[in-house]
């Protein structure tokens, strides 16, 4: 989505609105999602949010020289990208997948810590959950608090964003040690939802970020709040869409907080051996 990867205008003499920018950007899987994947290869960390250009080590230097250097007033963002999301202000309606993890008991984990030791604990988490929706090809929207929240869109995820999404999640339990035969080393509970949200350059000035907004962003975030540790609450939306058998998993109704009606979800485990519903 930097500047270099937006779609040119449609023929004709009517400029294209910010709506029909973005839409193109979101949906468009070829050339963003192309130079992600190659800068997410270049060492090292910390990245760009949107390009996943590195800003440190000999990989940064290289960006730096290319046009990608940390964007000064926004530091998540490259100079190129925060550029797209500053001249493009606005967004698009579009079908997307979300994944939100949240540290479950974090606050009675960090009771029984040293806050040292517990912010160690996060960062490896932060660090853990990154690496896992990157290499999903998942945008990672932001860090709240004990949490962190993964966007699959189309121009990254492709057209299969929720299959995405759902070993995303499979794969995060099994990166912080839920498989283990000793346990997790973190707790974590997670929720995956497929639905229409919009999708955009949000906020003002300097504080500018690409995000999604919508009902199914509140959904996802109290199924990651209702997911018990080691559980993967994935809506039948979501789970439709990405193929997931239903006849092993169970099945929940849940009343999530705010929801007028309950939410339908199966539910996902990781164990020794393999993956199958609790």
């Amino acid at each position: 989505m930097a500047s270099a990867d937006t779609p040119p205008p449609p023929s004709g003499d009517a400029s294209p609105s910010a709506d029909e920018i973005w839409r193109a950007m979101l949906l468009n899987p070829a050339p963003f999602r192309t130079r992600r994947r190659i800068n997410s290869r270049i060492p090292s960390s910390p990245r760009c949010k949107m390009c996943a250009a590195p800003f440190a080590g000999p990989g940064g230097l290289v960006m730096r020289l290319t046009g990608h250097a940390r964007w000064a007033k926004n530091p998540k963002y490259c100079v190129g990208c925060f550029r797209a999301l500053r001249d493009n202000h606005g967004g698009a309606e579009i079908e997307c997948s979300l994944l939100f993890a949240d540290v479950r008991g974090s606050t009675p984990l960090a009771e029984q810590m040293r806050p040292k030791e517990f912010t160690r604990l996060m960062g490896r988490f932060y660090d853990t959950a990154s690496a896992v929706l990157v290499d999903h090809d998942a945008y990672v929207d932001k860090f709240v608090g004990d949490e962190i929240i993964g966007l699959f869109v189309p121009a990254l995820a492709g057209e299969g964003h929720a299959e995405r999404a759902v070993n995303s999640a499979r794969t995060l339990l099994e990166a912080t040690g839920h498989a283990a035969s000793g346990g997790p080393w973190v707790p974590v509970g997670v929720g995956v939802n497929t639905g229409t949200a919009y999708v955009g350059s949000v906020g003002e000035g300097e504080d500018r970020e690409l995000t999604a907004m919508g009902d199914v962003v509140n959904t996802t975030a109290r199924l990651a709040s209702a997911a018990a540790e080691g559980e993967i609450l994935i809506t039948l939306a979501a789970a439709s869409n990405a193929g997931v058998p239903a006849a092993p998993l169970e099945r929940r109704s849940l009343a999530l907080k705010g929801k007028s009606a309950p939410t339908e979800v199966f539910v996902m485990k990781v164990v020794q051996e393999g993956v199958r519903g609790s």
